[in-house]
């Protein structure tokens, strides 16, 4: 019998403690998500921008965003994403064409990843407000 409770006191800490550290986890979660829908973004004046290649990111746990961003003659001809660590949202970096399209980041986000196409935005946003 004390082989037995033994066994049963350690499997019930294992689970307590994945549970604790899981409620942790997703508190954090939780907190960086609701930090990152009260961040707005600006708009950018492309007529300020000169031709070239700039590069930016943007990450709040769980979502990481890597951007380069090509400007030709003042517009932005091409974004590509180097890196997105995005859980569920992939369908989110189709915000680019969005983007590229309406020649500004003032765009609606991807419904259904509503965070991955902020950050992508916010990255995006890093890239060409870091040549200013």
């Amino acid at each position: 019998m004390k082989k037995r409770n033994k066994a049963l006191i350690i499997i019930l800490s294992i689970i307590v403690i994945g549970f604790v550290t899981g409620k942790i986890i997703l508190n954090k979660i939780e907190k960086n998500l609701k930090q990152l829908s009260m961040i707005t973004i600006s708009d950018i004046d492309l007529s300020e921008i000169s031709n070239g290649n700039y590069s930016g990111s943007y990450s709040t746990f769980p979502v990481a965003v890597e951007v380069d961003v090509m400007i030709e003659d003042h517009q932005i001809k091409e974004v590509m994403i180097i890196k997105h660590d995005n859980g569920q949202g992939k369908q989110a970096e189709d915000i680019i064409a969005d983007v590229i399209e309406q020649q500004s980041l003032d765009v609606d986000m991807i419904s259904g990843a509503t965070y991955s196409s902020k950050v992508i935005l916010l990255a995006i946003e890093d890239a060409l407000l870091s040549i200013e």
